[in-house]
């Protein structure tokens, strides 16, 4: 029977270009029927063509098809690819920027935690449970891989509503800082052997180390101390030359490991740098506030070239990602093992932790499907540090299956960097300003619950 692999949200046309370009790179993926499906035509349209134009240039019998009705895209699915963005750029992102600031509250990317992560999470959520519900009704084996912000809120949700879908949470924060560490240290990535584990976007490394030229191996934590204090790293972040990474090697040097996401997401995890009165810390740590929607512009406009680029070519050059869609796809189909970073709901995984909330930790992919890691020695002050965000993904989940507009009141009240700059009060009417500016995007029974 031929592999059926669904892509629901593929008019991300650049984000389906590399996961699929994975597959197709893969003997056991390479004949499979590609499913893209996207409510953008005119989108759905542009990834089509560049699917086809993978296809013919790695010679691979694959088949492409779209759809623009989700249930009928994943019929029969082996493998469902999920990289949607509920409400776009425009008009969510930005009223996700604009009302905040009109209350003097300011964010770099808003779409994990914060005001911004809630309320993209009560947007997501509800169109996750309905993929879930389609995926019971026509490809109940199927797994989901879901590369969906806010990952800890969406996984946490789908668990607790679908606990029998199997699904993985997907993000390349662990891969990805690894080799930027490299690049500091002037190091081979591929002399790396790092352990870490946490929740999305604050998983810590607990080891990282350097393969000796004898075979052995080397802590790495001293020599990044050290270069901190000595000013001769970070180098200019590889991921976004606007911010100079300095955030997480702070938080390093007073908690004692390097948080996994990037300097310019951390610093509206956490109460310490992004303060209106404290313009200095924006400048000493260069905090790239608004970088999110300055990012969105810069993304629509390269993709504007690269599409023309894409219409004209004959061939379309498929280079390896670092994501691991393909990897847990090969691993599931063949059998051959790897390990991966997963997010998944936390079943004794991360004991210190609550149980249900979404963990990121080692797991292991076969024949048998994802196998996590059981991790239990986190150092306490990380996981303090967790649970301030994990508080903020409870209550956000909370409020979707209870359907309480005040669960979204307390989880923007407990969320670190809103507390450190707003009152309650403020806070009450800056999510009512967002319910309301929102409208049809988020969920009828929260637009039905007035403020009270």
């Amino acid at each position: 029977m031929t592999l059926r692999i669904a892509f629901v949200g593929a008019g991300s046309t650049v984000f389906m270009k590399n996961l699929i370009g994975d597959a197709l790179q893969m003997p056991a993926l390479a004949g499979a029927t590609i499913s893209l499906m996207d409510i953008d035509a005119r989108r759905l349209s542009e990834s089509e063509l560049v699917a086809r134009k993978m296809i013919a240039s790695l010679g691979v019998p694959a088949t492409v098809e779209t759809h623009a009705d989700q249930r009928r895209a994943i019929a029969g699915a082996d493998f469902v690819i999920v990289a949607f963005q509920i409400g776009g750029y425009r008009p969510c992102t930005v009223t996700d920027f604009e009302v905040p600031k009109r209350f003097g509250l300011r964010q770099t990317i808003a779409d994990t935690l914060g005001i911004g992560g809630i309320m993209r999470g009560l947007r997501t959520v509800p169109h996750l449970w309905k993929l879930a519900e389609d995926m019971r009704q026509v490809c109940p084996g199927a797994l989901m891989l879901q590369y969906v912000n806010p990952m800890a809120i969406n996984t946490w949700a789908l668990g607790a509503r679908y606990p029998d879908i199997r699904q993985v949470g997907l993000c390349h924060s662990v891969q990805g800082t690894a080799a930027e560490l490299a690049r500091d240290l002037d190091i081979p990535v591929e002399s790396l052997r790092y352990r870490a584990a946490g929740i999305n976007h604050m998983a810590f490394y607990l080891t990282f180390e350097a393969r000796n030229p004898d075979g052995t191996f080397r802590d790495l934590y001293p020599a990044l101390a050290e270069g901190y204090r000595r000013g001769t790293i970070p180098k200019p972040s590889a991921w976004n030359p606007r911010c100079p990474n300095r955030v997480r090697y702070e938080v390093m040097s007073h908690f004692g490991r390097f948080v996994t996401e990037s300097s310019e997401h951390f610093a509206e995890y956490v109460p310490w740098f992004i303060k209106s009165h404290r313009p200095d810390l924006i400048e000493t740590f260069g905090i790239p506030l608004d970088e999110y929607p300055m990012r969105c512009e810069e993304q629509i406009a390269r993709w504007e070239r690269q599409a023309e680029d894409f219409r004209k070519a004959e061939r379309i050059e498929v280079r390896p990602s670092h994501e691991y869609a393909a990897t847990i796809m090969n691993s599931v189909v063949t059998g051959a093992p790897s390990v991966i970073y997963g997010n998944v709901p936390n079943r004794g995984f991360i004991p210190q932790l609550p149980d249900g909330c979404a963990v990121e930790v080692p797991t292991l992919v076969d024949a048998n499907g994802l196998q996590p890691t059981v991790v239990d020695d986190i150092p306490p002050q990380l996981v303090a540090l967790m649970r301030t965000n994990v508080n903020v993904q409870e209550l956000t989940v909370a409020a979707l299956m209870e359907e309480s507009r005040e669960h979204v009141y307390h989880a923007a009240m407990l969320d670190p960097h809103t507390a450190a700059e707003l009152d309650l009060r403020q806070i009450r009417s800056l999510v009512d300003e967002l319910i309301a500016a929102h409208g049809d995007w988020m969920p009828e029974w929260l637009r039905a619950r007035k403020a009270a």
